[in-house]
């Protein structure tokens, strides 16, 4: 299992949303780049970018400070945020993008996901965003009446490589990871599950681990790690340890 940093970028800057909430921002840094670059040199094997004016304007918006990270960091970045169609996939894997995540057009047109997986073989990550156990999306504006795991059941032999989920009630809150759903959602499929949202501090990563053995493979974390709650080196250190003893 490994930690995720999360660098979500709006207007350019480094930003964290309270619930995604788009006028609940706050600003981090005027650099995603350098931030990336910071987790890097704290341990990091993955960022993990989201482009949040893309998701709520339905199309990319922030493409050259995406670019400035893949080119700053030597480790793999996954992208997120207004991913509508094929020719956008193709430009961020072109400008070295390792994996693009697929929210809300895998609802809408979900043969974008069984095409993509063909094309980018282990590269498509398919990003599921639930509210109180349903499904949004459209920048987390609109919530559907689609079950996070019947949807994440529809992608079993599509060879995604993986699902992000997300509880939206808990992210940027910093009150803990909702463990239950998440264990559902792993225990559902056999899709390698990475879990987000609401992770505060070392004892929130205790309480993940565990999940690895039902198929939780990373765990995404922003606002714990800007506001200081969270040490990156600690969390990493706790991973490694954890995995060599409980789970090899």
């Amino acid at each position: 299992m490994i930690i995720i940093p999360a660098v979500d970028i709006s207007n350019g800057r480094c930003v964290r949303l309270f619930q995604g909430q788009k006028d609940a921002e706050t600003v981090y840094s005027d650099d995603p780049a350098a931030m990336a670059k910071k987790w890097e040199r704290q341990g990091a094997e993955l960022i993990h970018v989201i482009d949040l004016d893309g998701a709520f304007e339905q199309y990319p918006q922030n493409i050259e400070s995406i670019k400035k990270i893949v080119e700053q960091v030597n480790i793999p970045v996954q992208v997120g945020g207004g991913i509508r169609n094929e020719k956008i996939i193709q430009q961020y894997i072109e400008i070295g993008i390792k994996r693009v995540i697929i929210g809300t057009e895998a609802i809408k047109n979900p043969n974008l996901v069984k095409i993509a997986c063909k094309a980018y073989a282990d590269q498509i990550i398919v990003g599921i965003d639930a509210r109180d156990g349903l499904v949004a999306i459209e920048g987390w504006t609109k919530t559907t009446r689609i079950k996070a795991i019947d949807l994440a059941r529809r992608f079993e032999d599509y060879g995604v490589a993986a699902i992000n989920f997300t509880d939206i009630n808990r992210d940027g809150t910093q009150i803990g990871p909702n463990i239950e759903e998440t264990r559902r959602l792993a225990e559902a499929v056999s899709t390698p599950i990475i879990a987000s949202g609401g992770v505060s501090n070392i004892e929130d990563i205790k309480k993940l681990l565990p999940l690895k053995k039902v198929g939780v493979t990373g765990i995404i974390t922003g606002k714990a790690l800007y506001s200081g709650t969270l040490s990156l080196r600690d969390a990493i250190a706790l991973t490694k340890n954890k995995s060599r003893r409980h789970f090899n």
